[in-house]
């Protein structure tokens, strides 16, 4: 592992000095590149050179032990104490930087989110977690567009699809793709029966053009009018579009846009995501035939997580996580459950490398 970290360190300097050369500047599409690798090595560079500083003072606060004066000694025993435990951290934290990386990791998202079983609380439910979700990003600085919706009348959506944008975003929500359980008393229950409703989530990577090549052969679009609940926001032009994809049948609808045009640029950003989505699907079925994969492992179908009102509870099923914090998480703060995913998946990557 350090042979490998002092690589990196010395391709960190070589970069560094390269970024410091005036010529550079005149080659933008270089420069971007070699500006991206830096900053992507600097954090492992930074962690690795910590640890080389504290293995550092605890060699010489090792040779202080020898010293004639008991001051000093006794100096030096504290702070070796002091040292010894953070060693461990730092290796741990820099055998997580070193294992490889998901490429997708630094993609925006397409999330769909839709009602399964329970009816219009199950509806409701899919406005709650979209509200969630979106509380969430706006404290990441993340921007959320609407793709496409279908809403019930009541203030809920039978399901509603949306690109998130920013920085790592799906290193941080892909683990949020399953079932999601809730548990409350729907607001039309006169008899304060609790209600179990059930909602599905996926997180796909936004796929760009040279990710996946679309033949306009093997396209079929076909345009309709929008129509809202009720009848309501009736269109009097054919804006909406479906894009049915031949080969897959794949089909995506998209009619919140007043324009034909946009509505069409988005139905082909949802398309493009899940033919990713299915061919990496079908790559990780074929790598899970010989081995298990270290990373969404769960099926899709499975329940991954219970939000149970009365009683203030999230519980994530894979991790057996529950926080008494509801109220909050249903605002957007979600960071102790996405850091205890992405933590928790850490160290099944790390389990499965030392086992090879």
């Amino acid at each position: 592992m350090f042979g490998k970290l002092e690589d990196i360190e010395q391709t960190y300097l070589d970069l560094e000095k390269e970024l410091a050369a005036p010529e550079i500047f005149n080659d933008q599409k270089r420069y971007t590149k070699v500006s991206k690798s830096h900053a992507e090595l600097g954090e492992i560079v930074n962690v690795y050179r910590k640890y080389k500083q504290y293995k550092h003072d605890l060699e010489d606060n090792r040779e202080m032990l020898r010293d004639d004066d008991e001051d000093i000694r006794e100096m030096a025993k504290a702070e070796i104490e002091a040292i010894e435990p953070k060693l461990p951290e730092l290796e741990e934290e820099l055998k997580i930087l070193l294992l490889p990386k998901d490429p997708m990791d630094e993609k925006n998202i397409i999330l769909e989110i839709r009602a399964g079983t329970g009816g219009e609380e199950a509806a409701l439910f899919v406005a709650d977690l979209f509200r969630m979700y979106t509380r969430y990003a706006e404290s990441n600085r993340w921007k959320v567009d609407i793709m496409n919706s279908s809403e019930t009348g009541t203030g809920g959506f039978k399901e509603i699809i949306a690109s998130i944008a920013g920085d790592k975003v799906y290193s941080k929500l892909k683990y949020e793709s399953g079932t999601h359980r809730v548990q409350r008393v729907p607001a039309t229950e006169s008899q304060g029966r609790i209600h179990t409703s059930a909602v599905t989530v996926a997180i796909m990577a936004e796929a760009e053009e040279v990710d996946v090549d679309i033949r306009s052969e093997d396209l079929r679009i076909d345009v309709f009018r929008a129509s809202g609940p009720g009848g309501q926001s009736v269109n009097t032009t054919d804006s909406a579009v479906r894009v049915t994809h031949i080969p897959s049948g794949v089909v995506v609808s998209c009619q919140d846009e007043k324009s034909q045009h946009k509505n069409k640029a988005k139905a082909l950003k949802v398309l493009r995501s899940r033919i990713l989505q299915h061919e990496q699907e079908k790559a990780k079925a074929e790598e899970d035939a010989t081995r298990r994969s270290q990373v969404g492992s769960g099926d899709r179908s499975e329940r991954i997580r219970t939000y149970n009102f009365p009683q203030g509870r999230v519980t994530d099923h894979r991790i057996n996580l529950t926080l008494y914090k509801l109220d909050q998480v249903m605002e957007g703060d979600m960071a102790e459950l996405v850091d205890s995913l992405v933590s928790h998946y850490q160290s099944e990557a790390l389990k499965q490398q030392a086992e090879r």
